[in-house]
């Protein structure tokens, strides 16, 4: 209709009112047109009852107005009308970023926060608040208004920083030597002479803490990818966190190798240094790789094998790389054949070469450390 601006109605009584104006029809016209009681046409105009879609399509045939107008303005309609009624909860937000952002079912499944069910959303928001050390629900530091007490160095995902968390809980309680730079030089001097056997792994936790170093595992979370962590609580209290989340001899030696020379070089001092994916490119040394990161993946590469007896075994052998061989070069770079099969795959990207000598190591390393995850709960005072 000419003289009819959809926009200038609020609600669908007013658009029929004015319809009915502009024909000159009467609500018993318009009653018998479509065919229903001339009450219930009243109360389509007295907005006492909400268009259908079968109403909609009735009065479009009648008045030659869309049925999707009719629909729109009757759902604005009542969505203001909600607006009005609906009591704002300012907790609603936040509890949409802390349910959908965090692993809250995984979190108490691992024993992270003392609740039962999940749907006890009263008792889980205390929980959350105790866990992350906040005043409120509203301070918690994965909430986007939240300031932010953790300094991590680049992106940190909330599930990542739940875990970082964690690491730092049971850290806090962990009784070590006193640090010192001469003690950890020591410390990575007498783990290297434990590369030659995995059962010598079990010894790491007590170096590093005659180091000084507090070492947490902490199994992974769902979809962090996190490997490790360096962090400090203070200027002499240096932290690695790892997750083992790649139970491989040769995987665990570089993750631990490349956290203490953020160690020594005391990175993660002021912002957590936080490692995800420490695996291909990132576990190299090229111009996409960060200075820190390159200094302790050059570290750790050098560590878990001599660089100059691996890229001459690398040279006389490649492309073809014998089980004989490999056994061989070991024993005489005093290593586990696991970690020159870890050099050999990240030397030529073949990650699918030689998986029988990269045997398991967590079962080794957990009974002796401050471990959480696996089915066990590491017990720290709330």
């Amino acid at each position: 209709m000419k003289n009819i601006n959809i926009a200038d109605y609020k609600t669908p009584g007013q658009l029929i009112t004015a319809l009915l104006k502009e024909l000159g029809w009467s609500n018993r016209i318009l009653a018998i047109v479509l065919g229903i009681g001339e009450s219930d046409v009243s109360k389509f105009v007295n907005d006492t009852r909400s268009l259908t879609a079968d109403m909609a399509i009735l009065l479009e045939e009648a008045f030659g107005v869309s049925a999707d107008d009719f629909m729109q303005i009757q759902r604005s309609y009542d969505l203001a009308k909600a607006r009005i009624i609906s009591r704002p909860d300012p907790k609603r937000a936040a509890r949409a970023h802390l349910f959908g952002g965090l692993p809250v079912a995984e979190m108490i499944k691992r024993g992270w926060l003392d609740v039962s069910d999940i749907r006890q959303i009263s008792s889980v928001e205390n929980e959350l608040v105790k866990f992350f050390k906040a005043s409120s629900v509203n301070d918690i530091e994965i909430l986007p208004h939240a300031a932010k007490k953790t300094e991590v160095v680049g992106e940190v995902t909330d599930v990542q920083l739940a875990w970082l968390y964690r690491v730092r809980q049971i850290a806090s309680e962990l009784i070590v030597a006193k640090y010192s730079p001469q003690a950890v030089n020591a410390c990575v001097a007498k783990l290297s002479s434990l590369l030659l056997s995995k059962e010598e792994a079990r010894k790491v936790p007590r170096l590093l803490a005659e180091a000084g170093i507090r070492f947490v595992i902490v199994e992974s979370l769902p979809s962090a990818k996190i490997d490790g962590v360096c962090f400090w609580l203070n200027d002499t209290s240096p932290v690695i966190g790892m997750t083992m989340r790649h139970d491989r001899i040769d995987n665990f030696w570089f993750v631990l190798r490349h956290e203490l020379e953020h160690v020594i070089q005391r990175h993660g001092l002021i912002k957590a240094v936080l490692d995800a994916e420490l695996e291909g490119a990132k576990a190299g040394v090229g111009n996409d790789v960060s200075d820190d990161e390159r200094v302790a993946n050059q570290a750790a590469s050098d560590f878990c094998v001599p660089p100059k007896l691996m890229k001459a075994f690398i040279a006389r052998k490649s492309p073809y790389f014998s089980e004989q061989d490999i056994v061989a070069f070991a024993s005489i770079a005093k290593v586990h054949p696991g970690l020159v099969a870890g050099q050999i795959r990240h030397a030529t990207g073949k990650y699918n070469l030689f998986t029988n000598h990269l045997v398991k190591i967590r079962s080794v390393i957990t009974p002796n450390a401050a471990a959480d995850g696996w089915g066990d709960v590491y017990p720290v005072e709330n």
